[in-house]
């Protein structure tokens, strides 16, 4: 893109001394890498009520144990992750756990399950924000995908711009929001304190309820656990939080998962207390809000922070699924590329392939919620699992004080979340869930396949017994187009690097071949000029098959091609010239060799 437009939409680059100041502090870092988890108390708890509203009303007062047991277990997954801060002050989270303590394998299993994870996240988080503007304004419902786009294409500027003004733009909407649920669950709290009525339950159809089964309370809580997706970004970006690191990080994983227990309870609870039914058109934290605080201005205050956070949600991805990637890629797993700081010491790479593919999948499922489900959380309870059981082993293996508690306490949620990600795998399989099933052995065979070929590249290019290539009086070919200055300038660096000089044409135009040999003398006499005929009009195939000729005589290991190039002063200009010499260095980069020079001359505006 243009220099200009890029910097207005990104910003300056920064020094690389800058990036100790880059860093976050807690409050800021706990609106960027906690709004995903956050934001998912709009739905985890709707989610448990929804499954057990199928078997009646009656069925619903097991939506506070399963609320409690969720909590728990945000409770165990939050404390391994916080041993796993300090233990992996670096970050990696789930990655560098199984990895270093379960194997290679299992480390690139939870490393793709993330990145799976953070991908569906963005296009789940977006397509139900986007849902609920589209409730509101059923105008818009035709154009959810490309609003959808248009909104990932909005968190990817913001992120490409660095974190501190990323946490700057997103930390107003997180807080918001957390004021918006506290503010409903006091109102809720007073009602109910006070006596105040509450609604009866709506009669429901007996005929069309479903048996109150061990399977459905399980699925209920495995959609509750919706509710703890992101909750591992923490663990993956400490590197990102100001010195010292682990402390603070650790000190802000406390921070979200009270603040999401403490919601996901009084949420589920009050839902209980109020008689709330999940139903079509509008949600549970609709509903409570309107109960608690009317249907006036803090109402609208409350779904409005509810609308924005579900599309800002997605955020916490885009310092997850970055951070992680050039870890991959540091090691090998990934193209070295994500490794790399932007201008904005940011992972750009990371940034924009994780927009990418989110707005494919938008694409692809047409900006629906519940077709995104299926594929949502399944990669992050892999991870999860994987994780705390890397963290028992590593319990196991230290036997540091007091690891017997430690190691029980992370193979209680490894159990947990496998069984989490059984049920969903069981029950969701056919719906979707199947495409992270195939997608995660897909993307550990292509880490496997990248890694190969890097330590395969290492291992040519060492220098251990490399023998100097041979220059001798090596060939130089000289390709011609007609007369003209830049051939000029071409024809003289090639005498300066070599006595062996052929300039070659193609015979295209009988015309102008017989003008250019009869100029030749006066510019070049001393420079054999070789016309290859082309009677079906190619330029690159006969340049090729004489290159190939002239394999044999060269005297050396390498022949040059130097190609004259015209550079226009303006880059629409480009477009007014062809690209031959760009197809020609192209079809010579896999010739071995051949080296390709272009020769510029700039042309003035």
């Amino acid at each position: 893109m243009p220099l200009a437009f890029k910097r207005l939409l990104i910003g300056t680059p920064l020094a690389t001394a800058q990036a100790k100041h880059e860093r976050l502090a807690k409050i800021p870092a706990l609106a960027i890498f906690c709004s995903d988890a956050i934001s998912s108390v709009a739905y985890g708890p709707e989610e448990v009520r929804i499954f057990l509203a199928l078997a009646g009303t009656a069925a619903l007062s097991l939506s506070v144990p399963v609320a409690v047991a969720i909590t728990l277990l945000i409770g165990v997954v939050s404390t391994s992750y916080w041993q796993t801060i300090h233990a992996y002050p670096s970050g990696g989270g789930a990655y560098t756990v199984a990895r270093e303590n379960l194997g290679t394998l299992p480390g690139l299993m939870a490393g793709a399950s993330l990145l799976v994870g953070y991908v569906v996240t963005v296009a789940v988080s977006v397509a139900a924000g986007v849902a609920a503007l589209t409730s509101a304004f059923p105008v818009l419902y035709p154009a959810r995908v490309w609003i959808g786009i248009s909104c990932v294409a909005f968190l990817a500027v913001v992120n490409l711009r660095g974190l501190r003004e990323t946490a700057r733009i997103f930390a107003v909407p997180t807080y918001w929001f957390i004021t918006g649920i506290f503010l409903v669950m006091a109102a809720g709290a007073a009602h109910l304190w006070r006596g105040e009525p509450v609604p009866d339950f709506p009669p429901m159809d007996p005929s069309g309820l479903a048996p109150l089964t061990t399977l459905l309370v399980l699925r209920a809580f495995s959609s509750g656990c919706t509710a703890m997706t992101g909750i591992e970004a923490v663990a993956n970006c400490v590197q990102a939080f100001k010195p010292p690191e682990a402390k603070n990080a650790g000190i802000t994983l406390v921070w979200m998962a009270s603040i999401l227990g403490i919601m996901v309870m009084g949420l589920t609870y009050l839902s209980d207390a109020f008689h709330l039914v999940p139903r079509v058109g509008e949600t549970l934290v609709s509903q409570l809000a309107g109960q608690t605080l009317g249907r006036g201005w803090l109402y609208l205050g409350v779904q409005a922070s509810t609308m924005v956070i579900l599309l800002l949600g997605a955020n916490t991805c885009y310092g997850g699924f970055p951070m992680l990637s050039s870890l991959l890629a540091k090691d090998g797993y990934l193209p070295r590329q994500f490794a790399s700081l932007g201008d904005r010491l940011v992972y750009s790479n990371g940034i924009l392939i994780l927009s990418g593919v989110s707005m494919m999948l938008l694409v692809a499922f047409q900006g629906d919620t519940h077709s995104l489900i299926p594929l949502y959380a399944l990669g992050v309870f892999i991870s999860f699992t994987l994780s705390q059981f890397g963290m028992v082993v590593r319990w196991t293996r230290l036997r540091q004080r007091h690891w017997r508690h430690h190691a029980a306490v992370n193979l209680i949620g490894a159990l947990v979340t496998a069984t989490v990600v059984a049920v969903v795998g069981f029950t969701r399989f056919a719906e979707g869930g199947w495409m992270v099933i195939v997608v995660i052995p897909v993307l550990v065979l292509m880490f496997y396949t990248i890694r190969r070929h890097y330590v395969a590249m290492t291992r040519q290019i060492d220098v251990y017994g490399y023998r100097p290539p041979k220059l001798g009086r090596h060939p130089v070919v000289v390709l011609v187009g007609g007369m003209n200055r830049g051939v000029i300038a071409a024809l003289t660096y090639a005498r300066a690097i070599s006595p062996n000089v052929t300039a070659l044409t193609v015979d295209l135009d009988s015309t102008s071949t017989a003008r250019l040999q009869m100029r030749w003398d006066e510019w070049a006499p001393d420079v054999p000029l070789v016309v290859l005929d082309s009677p079906y009009r190619s330029v690159i195939q006969p340049i090729l098959q004489y290159i190939d000729q002239m394999e044999k005589q060269r005297d050396g290991d390498y022949m040059t091609i130097i190609l004259p190039e015209f550079v226009p002063a303006r880059w629409w200009q480009h477009l007014l010239h062809n690209q031959t010499a760009l197809l020609i260095k192209a079809a010579l980069l896999f010739r071995r060799g051949k080296v390709a020079i272009s020769i510029p001359y700039h042309l003035g505006s």
